[in-house]
């Protein structure tokens, strides 16, 4: 869609030029807009889905907060104790503490890995109180569409890492008002101008 709204303002470029620009310039504005986002919850929501890369099936973990704040993502190939453990030390050194609570289904993985990892951590397993995490796979199943697949485990992860912290920034919590959410919404395009480079060429 950026190809078509570029051209709506008079600007010609191709999917290839658009392709090289996420590339060059994604991650850098994933991580500004990421020292400027407020703190995570304490209470992280984990889940895996399948995905299917060049006909191999790999594993997409994910951890949520709360209030649906994408705190990390992991594509990897296993879904055992050592892929747990891997995406709860990642979280840790990403976030620079441990949750208060830990939210999860019932697969045994994450009980196993929690156990090691952060022992003191209150761990719940219940499907139904799950759900926050279950649906952030929502937008990943959309884009994996438009995109017709993803071309390999790397890819994906460099993609989907860059999406979810910008996704972050536009994102409504739950029982958000309308004039919360404007207000939440004009702060956010603020910060996108200011970690774009927008306001400065202005």
């Amino acid at each position: 869609m950026i190809e078509e709204m570029l051209a709506a303002r008079g600007i010609d470029v191709s999917h290839e030029t658009i392709r090289r620009w996420a590339l060059k310039f994604g991650q850098e504005f994933a991580n500004r807009v990421c020292r400027r986002l407020p703190m995570a919850g304490d209470k992280w929501h984990l889940d895996e889905v399948v995905i299917t890369i060049g006909g191999t099936k790999q594993r997409l973990w994910r951890a949520v907060d709360q209030n649906g704040v994408e705190l990390d993502i992991l594509i990897q190939s296993r879904r055992n104790k050592a892929a747990a453990k891997r995406l709860l030390r990642k979280l840790i050194r990403k976030q620079m503490r441990t949750p208060r609570v830990m939210i999860t289904d019932k697969l045994g993985s994450y009980g196993a890995a929690k156990c090691e990892v952060m022992p003191g951590v209150e761990h719940r397993q219940h499907k139904g109180l799950n759900n926050r995490a279950e649906n952030s796979h929502q937008p990943t199943r959309r884009r994996e569409w438009i995109m017709k697949r993803f071309k390999s485990a790397r890819h994906a992860q460099r993609f989907l890492s860059v999406h979810g912290q910008i996704n972050n920034l536009f994102l409504r919590p739950p029982k958000t008002s309308a004039q919360n959410h404007r207000f939440r919404r004009n702060l956010a395009f603020q910060v996108w101008a200011y970690v774009s480079g927008v306001a400065a060429a202005a």
